[in-house]
């Protein structure tokens, strides 16, 4: 079905002359998925990239890692993010920046804002009037955090997952822990070893349970996500759910991509045809509404920020 109107024009009168020209596939329209719109799915960088990193200096937070993450309340942005020092043996530990534009940003003078459990690869969301912080601590086992300021954080112990039949969960890593509340229900995201992602649901914060044993989202089988994934955000956009996750189309890990995908329930993801949505080591990524369109923000291995391709 063409889906073009200024297509289907040069079409018609391809015909009615006669004969047909060879259009070239570079110089056509790009058409958007039904379900990938371009407003989710086309962004180009930032000319200041990047807008926020390490200090590079002989501090806390001489270098920043895996996924910070952004809320925009009320035209200010906040970034949390974990910094750390070159070397062996080094403590991770929690920084908090602030910005009116998401591009300039001022670090919180009293940073670091958490130092006495480990924290990084965070999902942060607000409800009721608390913000409720899923990250990596130590041996990438999940924890929750609570605060109600934004800048003191209250340690609330490693996640508890079990698996459908109630059993808990095998020993090793989960991580990369993504949130998503829906009424009373809190929907988290997690993966092990970055081979797959789970779901697993929880109404008190307490105990969590997979809705399946299975992964809802698997590696591969195009090249691009052939030998990692991980989930960083989940948001709601037109009645559907969209997923954007970091892959690795190699064995060592040595380069990321950021791609997405659809999902009307949760747990059937559909992959985006077009991903990667962004190259060249773009790990995790999370969009960012700042008032009327998104933004795409990437992490690691320092923040940089991809505006929205201009409709033409």
């Amino acid at each position: 079905m063409i889906r073009n109107a200024g297509l289907l024009v040069v079409l018609v009168a391809c015909i009615l002359s006669g004969g047909w020209v060879l259009l070239d596939r570079a110089s056509l329209p790009i058409l958007a998925e039904p379900d990938f719109p371009a407003e989710l799915t086309a962004f180009t960088p930032y000319a200041a990239n990047p807008v926020f990193s390490g200090t590079g200096t002989d501090t806390w937070d001489q270098k920043i890692r895996e996924r910070g993450y952004i809320l925009q309340e009320n035209g200010q942005y906040h970034l949390w993010y974990t910094g750390y020092r070159e070397g062996k043996d080094q403590t991770w530990s929690l920084g908090y920046a602030t910005s009116p534009d998401g591009l300039t940003w001022t670090r919180y003078k009293g940073n670091p804002i958490h130092q006495s459990t480990w924290v990084e690869d965070m999902s942060v969301i607000k409800s009721d009037g608390t913000y409720y912080m899923f990250a990596e601590g130590k041996d990438d086992v999940a924890h929750l955090l609570t605060s109600t300021d934004r800048i003191n954080w209250q340690e609330r112990g490693p996640i508890e997952i079990r698996y459908t039949n109630h059993q808990p969960l095998s020993k090793g890593p989960y991580g990369t822990p993504t949130i998503w509340k829906e009424k009373d229900v809190w929907y988290l995201f997690y993966e092990r070893n970055d081979q797959a992602v789970w779901l697993a649901t929880s109404k008190d914060l307490k105990v969590w349970t997979n809705v399946q044993d299975e992964p809802v989202l698997a590696k591969g089988p195009q090249e691009y996500d052939l030998y990692a994934v991980a989930m960083n955000q989940v948001i709601r956009y037109k009645g559907l759910y969209y997923a954007y996750y970091h892959a690795s189309a190699f064995a060592d890990w040595h380069e990321w991509s950021t791609n997405v995908a659809v999902s009307n329930d949760l747990i059937h993801w559909t992959k985006y045809t077009r991903n990667p949505i962004m190259k060249g080591n773009t790990s995790s990524g999370i969009l960012v509404n700042d008032g009327s369109q998104y933004r795409l923000y990437t992490m690691h291995p320092a923040v940089n920020v991809f505006l929205p391709v201009a409709k033409k």
